[in-house]
């Protein structure tokens, strides 16, 4: 961990460091479940802080129309607006169909399932975690199993992996538990997948560090939700130590930091990009090490390092 004298106050740092931002997993809405920021409030002020990108997420529809209207008509926004798919219920699971039609649409990432793998709705009887849609609007989330009886990738998963693999999207692994993640990213490898996103490691999804340094090394990029590590947000459940130790295990050059924010009630997604860059410093790192963390990183695995400020671009 390299240190790095601040220049001028620490907030003017972190204005410096948000300038190129870009926000990979950013929960704003309209959406089933409550959200705090719509996706075109958000593309304004992540467009006033300067961020280059978001990737808009929701659990239950690809974001890419959305998307695709505020670039028509809010050609004044600076910010690109993304977004991607997650494949539960909603979407029809493992559908290859609506993975197409997110890529050729300009979308930039696959999860793979989240509310609807089989992992979580394990994890979610023994948590204190309910999503509002559960019980209130639509029927309650069927598992989406990605592996067989013989702890083998099943053959539509298969498919979505060669979708992803022909189109260039980044493939994230979602809620599924590591163990699966494992499996799922090592036959994504093999299929010709380039792009892997380990989805925050620090929660939910069951993996130590050890699985952090083995599945960086095998060339995903680690993906930490900081809604998870902010002293700020209701949803913490990791401390700054941690936070150190998940960037080293994986190191600064693989790791990302993104909000997962947007929830009602929860530290905006642009406070909390402001606050995780706050955590970095005070850990030590380097203005180099953060950029790649918040921007760099992030911009190279989803294949928008155009989008970065000149002279911004990842290695």
């Amino acid at each position: 961990m390299s240190q790095n004298p601040t220049h001028g106050s620490t907030a003017t740092r972190i204005d410096r460091l948000l300038v190129g931002a870009v926000d990979p997993h950013v929960h704003s809405g309209p959406s089933i479940a409550a959200r705090a920021v719509d996706h075109l409030e958000l593309a304004r002020q992540a467009s006033e802080a300067g961020f280059a990108a978001i990737v808009t997420k929701d659990h239950d529809y690809s974001g890419v129309m959305t998307a695709a209207l505020i670039a028509r008509h809010h050609p004044e926004l600076t910010t690109k607006v993304y977004s991607g798919i997650a494949l539960n219920n909603v979407v029809g699971g493992l559908n290859p169909y609506a993975v197409e039609h997110t890529a050729a649409m300009g979308g930039k990432i696959v999860w793979l399932p989240t509310l609807a793998s089989e992992h979580h709705l394990v994890w979610e009887k023994t948590s204190s975690w309910v999503h509002p849609a559960t019980t209130q609007k639509i029927r309650p989330a069927s598992a989406v199993p990605v592996l067989d009886a013989n702890r083998t990738v099943r053959d539509d998963a298969k498919e979505i992996l060669d979708v992803v693999a022909r189109t260039g999207l980044a493939l994230a692994s979602g809620h599924l538990h590591v163990s699966e993640t494992w499996i799922v990213f090592e036959e994504a490898k093999r299929r010709g997948v380039e792009r892997l996103i380990f989805t925050h490691p620090e929660d939910i999804v069951g993996a130590d560090l050890d699985d952090v340094r083995g599945i960086a090394a095998l060339g995903a990029f680690v993906e930490h939700s900081l809604a998870f590590f902010l002293p700020s947000s209701r949803s913490r459940s990791r401390t700054i130590e941690d936070l150190r130790d998940h960037i080293e295990a994986a190191t600064p050059d693989r790791t990302i930091l993104c909000s997962d924010l947007g929830q009602v009630g929860a530290t905006p997604p642009i406070d909390g990009i402001r606050e995780g860059i706050q955590m970095c410093i005070d850990l030590g790192y380097s203005d180099e090490d953060i950029r790649k963390m918040v921007s760099l990183n992030a911009a190279r695995v989803l294949g928008i390092e155009a989008d970065l400020p000149a002279g911004r671009v990842a290695a």
